[in-house]
């Protein structure tokens, strides 16, 4: 929420600002009771630095010496912020100034009209100056950092006389271990009238781009989102937490620190269950099951949404050196291989591969984890485009903000920081290749008039001017919800569905697939553990199980079993699964476990009974190991 301004004593601002200026230049202090606390505070410690409010020219201003080295240094702050600074500039970059400065108050990007942007570098409004309150007095930049808070300056609130025509609202830049890194501010000429919407749209901004450094900071960790509301998932008002694989918490936002009621020094280094009361293997769980999970805490419920999980867990298991390297598949084993043993699939993929080479475009469906991606990928690689880019555009996570930089790209010169050469966006990435729209169900209907306008007339204007660049790309779009029902629900354009189902693909959910265990075998493959066998009792019981998660719960299971191994075993069994997901396997619908427990309980009484009792030699007979022998007769009741 932005701060309550502060003008129960003062009823106007401004005014009050203009008497306190003339008191000051008469009596040459700051006068009691006519600016607000903030702001009187400020000038105070502009007058200690020794500062002249009068002053029209300063006798040195802090400048870099080497700019462009000054924003090399500050690369991934300026690429991050990049598109709140476009978005900002075309709503306000007529009326004022949009300026991103380092945490030390020194100016990164500047951008707004020339009318404006060109006079204000004589008032050392500029690249490389510093404004923090040390040098430039009371100003919204150099403010809201030594309050570390967002910070609205009304035309003569400031200190310095030379800028009293400007209204000014910044917001501190807070990265993910807490430390404040730069600050977004808005400028405008002329009084402001509306300061809490100003203060809405900039701390919004700058809310957009702390998430986006938290992720790049912990981009190979668990990073998980939260919130007590779940339509605010997926917000600049999220909570967001990086966790190691053994659920210890690396970091956490500001808004996760509120959400949770504790200081960072307070949650940094804690396990996740004991802040949210759940297992970290459950609630990973959950959320690649449901996509977003709801866990009870004491603090009432949250509800949570898996962000991110890198492939550290089976970059973590050891893989033997005789191993034959894995061969490419050719085009068309690709999409056999994602087909296998499923004759209905294998035709449709086969349709799909020839709409794709007919610039046809194809439509994926299925549930969460069924493998939308790799059924895409798989296309590409059977098609004629297979030697083109393959880029893949997650429409459910991208910020209208980040909408014309990020999938148009942008000419050189564009904007002040902008990339030498300029950047291409995601569409042009892919010209001559593969598009796959991911997720196209879940795009709001403000993003799909401009989706529908590029696909339509398979063109894009990069920002920063020039002649639109042609595209030339096949498209696949993928989605696990009933679009057609959201057409009827008007939730999504006909047109743009339309335009995107030219041949639908279902994919079937794991429990649907008839070959569970040529689906592990090639799993295990791509995990570069072919050499690795899946226990025949376990497998059974695994093929049996619902897999609300699709595919992708089932990787994640086998990732973390892998990871469980010794170096020298070959067969995967119980004891390396989780004991989260052994706890799922025990709760199976009765009428399937009930059958499977008295099929084990036979198998294992009889291996007791031929080998004497004896659980070691019963269990090789079995084919497991002596624990996981110990953890069925335990389960078992025996």
């Amino acid at each position: 929420m932005a701060p309550r301004l502060r003008q129960d004593l003062i009823s106007d601002p401004v005014l009050s600002a203009r008497v306190a200026r003339e008191r000051l230049h008469t009596d040459g202090q700051v006068p009691r009771g006519f600016l607000r606390d903030e702001i009187e505070a400020s000038w105070r410690r502009s007058l200690e630095a020794g500062l002249d409010n009068a002053t029209t020219d300063p006798e040195q201003i802090d400048e870099v010496s080497d700019l462009l080295a000054f924003k090399e240094q500050h690369q991934q702050l300026l690429h991050t912020a990049l598109p709140e600074i476009e978005q900002l500039t075309h709503q306000f970059g007529d009326q004022g100034l949009i300026i991103l400065a380092n945490a030390d108050a020194r100016i990164l990007a500047l951008e707004g009209s020339d009318q404006i942007v060109s006079p204000s570098r004589q008032l050392a409004l500029r690249q490389g100056v510093s404004w923090s309150e040390a040098n430039r007095g009371t100003n919204a930049v150099g403010t809201a950092l030594i309050e570390r808070r967002p910070v609205l300056i009304n035309e003569e609130e400031h200190f310095l006389d030379t800028v009293a025509h400007f209204s000014c609202t910044s917001a501190p830049i807070i990265d993910a271990d807490g430390q404040v890194t730069g600050v977004l501010d808005l400028t405008r000429v002329g009084r402001n009238d509306q300061p809490k919407d100003s203060l809405g749209v900039i701390q919004l901004a700058a809310r957009n781009i702390e998430s986006r450094l938290f992720t790049s900071q912990y981009q190979h960790r668990i990073v998980l989102a939260f919130h007590t509301r779940h339509q605010y998932l997926r917000s600049a008002w999220q909570g967001l937490v990086a966790l190691d694989e053994g659920g210890a918490l690396l970091a956490i936002n500001e808004q996760g620190c509120q959400l949770l009621g504790r200081g960072r020094d307070q949650l940094v280094g804690r396990q996740l269950e004991e802040l949210v009361g759940e297992k970290m293997g459950v609630l990973m769980n959950k959320c690649m099951r449901q996509r977003i999970a709801s866990v009870q805490t004491r603090a009432g419920e949250l509800f949570c949404e898996l962000l991110q999980f890198p492939d550290r867990l089976a970059a973590l298991t050891p893989v033997s050196r005789d191993i034959e390297p894995r061969v490419k598949p050719t085009r068309d084993q690709a999409v056999l291989d994602f087909a296998e043993g499923e004759p209905r699939l294998a035709r449709a993929m086969k349709m799909a591969v020839r709409a794709l080479d007919n610039d046809v475009p194809v439509l994926l469906n299925g549930e969460t984890g069924s493998g939308k991606e790799v059924a895409a990928k798989a296309l590409h690689q059977a098609g004629n485009r297979s030697g083109q880019p393959f880029v893949a555009v997650n429409c459910a996570a991208i910020p209208e903000g980040l909408i014309e930089s990020e999938l148009f790209g942008y000419r050189e010169g564009a904007f002040t920081g902008s990339r030498k050469g300029g950047m291409q966006g995601r569409f042009q990435q892919a010209n001559g290749g593969v598009l796959f729209l991911d997720e196209i169900g879940d795009m709001p209907l403000s993003l799909q008039a401009r989706l529908l306008r590029v696909l339509q007339e398979r063109k894009v204007a990069p920002l920063g001017g020039g002649e639109e660049v042609p595209l030339d790309s096949a498209l696949i779009g993928a989605t696990h919800r009933d679009l057609k029902q959201m057409v009827a629900e008007g939730e999504f354009r006909e047109d743009l569905y339309y335009r995107l189902n030219g041949v639908g693909v279902k994919l079937p959910a794991l429990r649907e697939r008839s070959s569970f265990y040529s689906l592990c075998a090639r799993l295990l493959q791509q995990l570069e553990r072919p050499d690795i066998e899946i226990e025949a009792g376990l497998l059974t019981r695994l093929e049996a199980y619902r897999w609300p998660g699709n595919v992708r719960q089932l990787e994640m299971v086998l990732k973390v079993a892998l990871a469980f191994m010794e170096p020298d075993e070959r067969v995967l069994d119980e004891s390396h699964l989780s004991d989260d997901f052994l706890d799922e396997l025990e709760q199976e619908p009765a009428s399937t476990a009930g059958t499977l427990q008295a099929s084990e309980e036979v198998m294992i009484r009889r291996a007791l009974e031929q080998h004497d009792g004896n659980v070691t030699a019963a269990a090789t007979a079995l084919g497991i190991s002596r624990a996981t022998l110990y953890r069925r007769l335990k389960a078992l009741g025996m």
